[in-house]
Formats: structure tokens, sequence, C-alpha cells
């Protein structure tokens, strides 16, 4: 079972304690809220509610005027003038309630003491509309059972859409002039009258209902909209902590390419006496040893020193590419000569092994526009790998040629023992290494192919590796078309037929 590492280790703590935090601030939204929703959905839906009263209340007062009018047909134009002044009256109560509300601090915001306030002053509202019902007194029964219905519905309809975002205001707003009015038409008897008063209840309940609907879709839409806000919040806070993250690890990729520049500085001067004397007794220059172990040893010596200089210049390279200060010396150069030069210095290293190294060449290759070191270098890692893994016996084919795309590639290729799939990642990141490195005495510091596939991309090339477990692996870096130095085709000059003509004549 795999270990998770720290940063894993952290990032789920941290999740853990981002869902601990939003659990118990859920849980106290709901404990101070007045539906039992949260308490930040209250005041959105109560906010809704305050727009809708507030921007309905001339609608609101110009359909109780039109009722009124109507009203007057059958009663007493003061009856009705009274009747809608009433209600026209309690609906300004809800109005300066409502903008009492919206100019309030939302920091003091208190549910419970809203709700009971928009609560009471539509209850008021709702006792106004009620003395509908008085009507009947002061004119004829019958005549104005009709007119009192279609009274009602109107009410209840604009009321139940005006405040469907607060229920308990909604029943409060429509239940008193629905019980009167019902209870009214319901005492003249009659069939029609008494059909009258249950389509009136039947209409409350519907138009409950209605709201009730509209309530939850409006609850529901806020809940997405806070759920938005919160990922929105956490994208950003995640975005700031990647910022932060990346100037971190900017600071310390500048940090450690001073570093191994400098290191790289220091260990050179030493390395070179290092090397250069190791060279003159190993090659016995002031004389022969008299132990034949110290010429062995100074070999010993030689080998290790140009291995750790190898080792620096490889480090050196590789951090000059990340900190982005690895020029490239561009030029017309032969990538065949090249890769003929690269071949000629490996061949003594391949022959020691017994390796047979092939090299095949493209027809008419033309030069290119790139830097002959980093070319070489290239070249080189490619077929030192090569070599380091092939086993006795075996083959190298090096291979120069054109792409399908117009350009130019190098491709080495080995019978070797293969990487297997799912090491090959680790083989192209600096400092990977596969099981096969780990296991060789030539291990290397797995710096050779992350150099190429960096070098490739200084010259907007490709590098691709193919391998196949006990089948051998292929590498092949791809110069683009747009390096490939074409011969022009030649200018043939256009002459004038007049001319022609005249030297002709």
């Amino acid at each position: 079972m795999p270990v998770p590492d720290a940063d894993s280790r952290a990032k789920s703590g941290r999740d853990g304690k981002r869902a601990a935090q939003k659990t118990v601030l859920e849980a106290r939204q709901r404990l101070t809220s007045s539906s039992g929703t949260r308490a930040d959905f209250d005041f959105e839906l109560m906010h809704d509610y305050a727009d809708s009263r507030i921007g309905a209340a001339l609608p609101m007062a110009a359909i109780v005027s039109i009722l009124a009018i109507v009203a007057s047909f059958w009663v007493p134009v003061t009856a009705t003038a009274i009747w809608a002044g009433l209600v026209i009256a309690s609906l300004l109560v809800v109005v300066l309630t409502a903008r009492r509300f919206k100019t309030s601090d939302p920091a003091k915001f208190n549910a419970a003491r809203w709700t009971t306030s928009f609560v009471a002053a539509e209850s008021v509202g709702g006792l106004a509309l009620s003395l509908l019902a008085l009507f009947t007194l002061v004119t004829d029964p019958e005549a104005l059972a009709p007119v009192m219905f279609a009274m009602v519905l109107v009410s209840i309809a604009s009321n139940a859409v005006a405040t469907h975002t607060l229920p308990p205001a909604t029943l409060m707003s429509t239940l008193p002039v629905t019980t009167t009015v019902s209870i009214s038409l319901a005492a003249l008897g009659g069939t029609l009258n008494i059909t009258l008063a249950a389509v009136a209840i039947c209409g409350e309940i519907f138009f409950l209902y209605l709201a009730r609907q509209l309530h939850s879709s409006e609850l529901e839409t806020i809940s997405h909209q806070a759920e938005k806000d919160t990922l929105i919040y956490e994208l950003e806070e995640a975005r700031n902590m990647s910022d932060e993250a990346r100037r971190h690890a900017e600071q310390a990729n500048i940090a450690k390419s001073q570093f191994l520049a400098t290191m790289s500085h220091e260990l050179r001067t030493p390395l070179n006496a290092i090397i250069g004397f190791s060279e003159v007794l190993k090659s016995e220059l002031l004389g022969p040893h008299q132990v034949p172990q110290y010429k062995e040893y100074a070999g010993d010596i030689h080998s290790s020193g140009q291995h750790l200089l190898n080792l620096i210049n490889e480090l050196l390279d590789l951090s000059r590419i990340e900190a982005g200060k690895y020029e490239l010396n561009e030029e017309v150069v032969s990538l065949v000569d090249i890769a003929a030069d690269c071949r000629r210095m490996m061949e003594l290293r391949a022959k020691s092994k017994s390796i047979e190294l092939v090299f095949s060449i493209g027809d008419n290759l033309p030069k290119l526009w790139g830097d002959e070191r980093a070319i070489r270098q290239v070249v080189l890692n490619l077929l030192s790998n090569a070599i380091k893994f092939t086993p006795q016996q075996g083959k190298i084919v090096l291979v120069v040629q054109r792409s399908g795309d117009g350009g130019q590639l190098i491709s080495v290729k080995d019978n070797g023992p293969g990487i297997p799939e799912n090491e090959i990642e680790t083989v192209l990141s600096s400092f990977g290494q596969g099981s096969l490195a780990q296991k060789t005495a030539e291990q290397g510091a797995g710096l050779g192919l992350p150099i190429v596939q960096k070098i490739m991309d200084l010259h907007q090339g490709r590098f691709d590796l193919f391998s196949k477990l006990r089948f051998g692996t292929e590498v092949i870096a791809t110069f683009p078309r747009a390096r490939v130095m074409d011969a022009l085709a030649p200018v043939v000059e256009k002459r004038n037929r007049l001319e022609i003509y005249s030297e002709a004549g």
C-alpha cells in the first residue's frame, strides 16, 4: 500500500479542515435562521420580498382603486372609498416596513425580528382587505356576490405573487379576506353562493401552493448562487496559493542555479589539477612506478575526475537551460558531419564492448541552422546512453535523414534490454533513472536525456523515445523544417518577346 507523501497529507489536512469549517458555518447559519435554511438565505429572501413590495406598491394601489371603482356600481361610493383608503394605507405600512429593512445594517440582521415585523404589516393589510365582506351590509348581497368573488381572487393572486419569498406573509395577506368573504357567501345560501365560496377557498389553497413553489424555486436559486460564490472564492484562494507557491519555486530555482554555478566554478579548479596530475602519473611521464598498482590507481583517479567533471558540466548546462540563460550560438552546420564526428569519438567505447556501431545517412541532406556544440552534445548523449545499456555483441544504428515534415532527424536505435513502459516518464525527468540504470555499474546522474530534451526545445524541435522491454530502444531528435537550409530555386530572367525578335532579326 503506497504511503502518502508530506504534500498529500498536508493537502488532505487542509481539505478536511475546510470541510469541517464549512459544516460548522452551515450549522450556525441554520440555528440563527427563521426558516430552517440559513441566515444569509433568509436575508436574501427578505431582501427580494422588500424589493417586490416596494416595486409593486403603485400597481397594487392601482388594482385596489380599480376594484373600488368596479364595486361602486353596486356599493355606495363612500363605502368603496373608505375600503380603498384603508387598503392603500395598510399597503403604505408594508412599504414603509420594507424601506426600513432596506436601510438597516445587514451586519445586525435578525431574521426572526424582521419576519415578525413583515408578518404584522401584512396582517394589517389582510384585515383591511377582509373589510370587503362588509359590503353585503350596505347593498343587495345577491347582486354583489360575483363581484366580491372576483375581487377576492384578484387580491389573493396579486398578494401571493408579491409575497412569495416570505410564506408567512403570503398566508397573513390572503387568509383574512378569503375567510371573511367565503363565510359571507356561504351565509347567503344558495347553490351559486356556496359554489363561489368553495371556489374562493380552493383559490386560496392553490395560490398558497403556488407561492410555496415559487419560494422553493427562489431558495434553490439563492443556494446555487451561494455555491457558485463559494466556488469562486475557493478558486481565487487556490490561485493565490498557486501564485505564492510559484514565487517560492522561482526563488528556489534561482538559488539553486546560483549555487550550481558557484559550486561548478569552485570544483572545476581543483578537478583540473587532479585530472592533469593523474594523467601525468598514469602516463609515467616522469619515470616508471616502482609499484605497478600506482599506475592503476592513477588511471582510476583520472577516470573518476573525468566522470565528476562531466557531471558538473551537465549540472551547469541543465541549470542554465532551466534559468533561461542557455544561449544558442547558431550558425549553418551539417548534421551529417556532426554525427560522423560523434560516431568516431564513441567508436572506441563501442569496440571495447564488441558493439557494432552502424552509421546510415540519407541522400542530399542540406545543412541546418543551429548550435553546433549543442547538437554535438545531443548526439554524444544519445550514443553514450545506447552504448552504456547495450550488452556485449550488441548493435547500435545511428541514422541521419529527412523527417516526414521536411525537417531532419537523428535516430539512435539499439537492441538492448529496453525500458519498461511505466519507467519512460521517469527516465525523461531530471535525475530520473530506470531500474536498469540503478543495477548497472555505469549509473550516471540521469541528466543526459533531460538535457537532450531541453536542447531540442531550444531548437523548436521534438524528442521522442520508443522502447519495448527485451526488444531495445530508439530515440529520435527531430529538427523542424524551418531550420533546414534548402537550396533556393535558380532565378530565371524573363525577357521581352520584342527583344528576342530583334536579336533574331
